[in-house]
């Protein structure tokens, strides 16, 4: 079992929303806690649309189940998440994510789709009772060099992560 499970929803392995996603995991892994990262993009489409139901999907959705906190990253398109990362949470039960820490990330090309954090995925992370953290992470393609996200945007990973493990441990005791 992982304690955390990281969801990209990036269509690409190596976009920004990836690369932060990644960064979220390295931090837990440094506090010693396991991770599972789940790449939507890998998934079988016809499992996502709910056409069929292999182990592949079955496995991430018990992934899901299992953790105790969830981090979800996504680039931003139309002013929201993406579709990928819609047709998975589809197949969750209104409950899934009940009791679970949650931490939103989202990447874009620059500060106007900042509020996809407060508008789009605090609300998609709620409807399945997840217990989102304060501190949302969003960059932008100005915060990233070829070396990964600048020094402020990885502050602002460490701070959510912090947060997640602080909000965990108040609903374990």
């Amino acid at each position: 079992m992982s304690v955390v499970v990281a969801l990209s929803g990036s269509p690409s392995p190596r976009s920004k929303s990836r690369r932060l996603l990644s960064l979220a995991v390295d931090r837990f892994a440094r506090d010693g806690l396991r991770a599972r990262t789940i790449d939507l993009s890998e998934l079988p489409a016809d499992d996502l649309l709910g056409r069929a139901r292999t182990p592949v999907i079955d496995r991430a959705l018990e992934s899901v189940a299992d953790a105790r906190i969830v981090l979800v990253s996504t680039p931003v398109y139309r002013a929201s998440f993406s579709g990928l990362l819609k047709v998975f949470f589809d197949l969750l039960p209104p409950d899934a994510l009940a009791g679970k820490v949650a931490i939103p990330i989202a990447t874009g090309g620059g500060p106007a789709h900042a509020l996809v954090i407060d508008h789009a995925l605090r609300p998609l992370l709620a409807s399945v009772g997840a217990l989102v953290v304060s501190t949302g992470v969003y960059g932008i393609d100005a915060q990233f060099t070829d070396s990964g996200p600048d020094a402020a945007l990885a502050a602002r990973v460490d701070r959510a992560v912090a947060e997640a493990q602080e909000v965990l441990s108040h609903v374990t005791r």
